[in-house]
């Protein structure tokens, strides 16, 4: 037995090491995040604005403040312990009451809230002062993705969404994680450096939060609701964020980033933005055959449909039911059309008006004749553009009767 023990102690010591040296390893191949979380960070994002370095500043003097708190109660109170122990002889004291105490007690925390109320109260102020914006985007969250629309300023017109660009094959653990897993997108958000941004929230489905640590900005999207923020940042780069308000099954799928650019780069950027628009304009005139609106579908599906309802069509139920057999695609077509224009309220179903007519009609054509769906028809551009002039009751009505 003496044997065996004294055996097991060289092994568990050689285990011990290298299981250190593995996972010093795999410590040393983490590097930090550019824009996003450090390794070994314990402290809040390195600030790029001024809000964001007021709030750092704040977040110190707080913490110093609460930590001479700390030392002076727990201090007194150890001394106390230690210095009145009954083993010294020391007795009890009697009073009951000490009315300079209690006076001390009461003013003194008041002064210390006051001083830190001072503190923070101008900052609050300037984070809730929007006004004077440069340009403003509006920011709308979908389960699980980020709409945006450029509403004022230079690159007004301009729209997009912003899904989670991680390939599945590293989210599943089947391929080596990338530097920015989790919290990269196809498409990022682009501002010109030292320009005040104006940032309004809402949501089509349930409460989101748009947050970019770096900026010192956390903003709640709420269905129904306008919110708004804003930031100026005074660097050049690229800074993350996600979703900060627990929004269902993919909440941590809700990456969010922006890219601070030169005024000369955001201007290029716009340019192109506009360009890329205009060559996804459809000819108006254009006759389209069923073979090129399930081409263009498809892809239209990739980009808008694919996250929740799957490439295979079988969706996530209950949340997304599948495609795949699903008697809203086979039924008739101005349910399925209202559908996708109108969403549906109390589902994660959302509107998809912001596509344009050719690219609801191709995705509509797609889901029809594909998979075990064997419709055998398609919607045209035109039906499209004749839907959206329909009344929101009877979008409403139709979308409803959508099994």
């Amino acid at each position: 037995m003496g044997v065996a023990t004294s055996c097991r102690k060289p092994l568990r010591l050689i285990t011990g090491l290298a299981l250190v040296a593995v996972a010093g390893g795999a410590l040393a191949a983490v590097v930090d995040m550019p824009g996003g979380p450090s390794v070994r960070q314990i402290n809040l994002t390195a600030p790029v604005t001024t809000i964001a370095s007021q709030i750092y500043d704040l977040h110190l003097v707080m913490l110093a403040i609460c930590a001479v708190i700390f030392c002076a109660v727990f201090g007194v109170m150890f001394y106390s312990v230690y210095a009145h122990r009954k083993s010294k002889g020391h007795k009890a004291a009697t009073f009951h009451e000490s009315t300079s105490v209690e006076i001390a007690w009461t003013i003194v925390p008041m002064i210390i809230v006051i001083v830190m109320a001072g503190l923070a109260t101008k900052t609050v102020l300037e984070m809730k002062d929007t006004s004077n914006s440069d340009l403003t985007i509006k920011a709308t969250g979908h389960q699980w993705k980020w709409g945006y629309d450029y509403i004022k300023g230079e690159g007004e017109g301009i729209s997009f969404y912003s899904t989670l660009a991680t390939p599945r094959e590293q989210i599943d653990g089947l391929a080596e994680k990338g530097v920015n897993y989790m919290l990269e997108v196809d498409n990022e958000v682009v501002v010109p450096v030292g320009k005040k941004v104006r940032i309004l929230t809402t949501a089509n489905d349930v409460i989101h939060a748009w947050m970019i640590p770096a900026f010192g900005v956390k903003q709640d999207a709420i269905p129904g609701f306008i919110r708004d923020t804003w930031f100026k940042a005074d660097k050049i780069g690229t800074y993350r964020g996600q979703c900060a308000e627990l929004c269902g099954k993919e909440h941590g799928f809700m990456p969010i980033v922006v890219s601070v650019k030169s005024e000369a780069d955001y201007s290029k950027w716009v340019g192109e933005q506009k360009k890329l628009m205009a060559a996804k304009m459809d000819d108006p005139n254009k006759q389209w055959t069923q073979p090129e609106l399930i081409a263009r579908g498809e892809k239209v599906y990739a980009a808008a449909c694919v996250a929740c309802h799957q490439a295979t069509g079988k969706g996530m139920p209950p949340a997304f039911p599948p495609l795949d057999g699903s008697k809203v695609v086979t039924g008739p077509k101005d349910n399925q059309v209202a559908l996708l224009l109108n969403g549906r309220q109390g589902t994660a179903m959302a509107s998809f008006k912001s596509l344009s007519d050719a690219e609801l009609a191709a995705v509509i054509t797609y889901t029809r004749n594909s998979w075990t769906n064997k419709a055998g028809d398609m919607i045209s551009p035109a039906d499209i553009k004749s839907a959206r002039g329909w009344d929101s009751a009877k979008l409403t009505q139709l979308s409803a009767k959508a099994p």
